[in-house]
């Protein structure tokens, strides 16, 4: 049995970008979620930080879809 040490890595290093990537992106949508509740107890307006929040749990949404979508395809 021969291991190809190099498909090994790139799988490994794509799975980590692509895993912090996703943590970056929802903790961007939490942030935002929580400057909207800030903003509330001051009285301002934060609609950016909400729009913001929501493109970022969508976007989210949308790599996790692609994953199934990918896992499904070759079954």
């Amino acid at each position: 049995m021969k291991i190809d040490w190099a498909a090994l890595g790139s799988v490994f290093g794509v799975s980590l970008t692509v895993t912090l990537g996703l943590v970056a992106l929802f903790t961007l949508g939490v942030t935002g979620l929580s400057r909207r509740e800030r903003a509330a107890a001051q009285g301002n307006s934060a609609a950016l930080a909400v729009t913001g929040a929501y493109v970022c749990f969508a976007g989210c949404a949308a790599a996790v879809a692609y994953g199934i979508y990918l896992i499904m395809a070759k079954a």
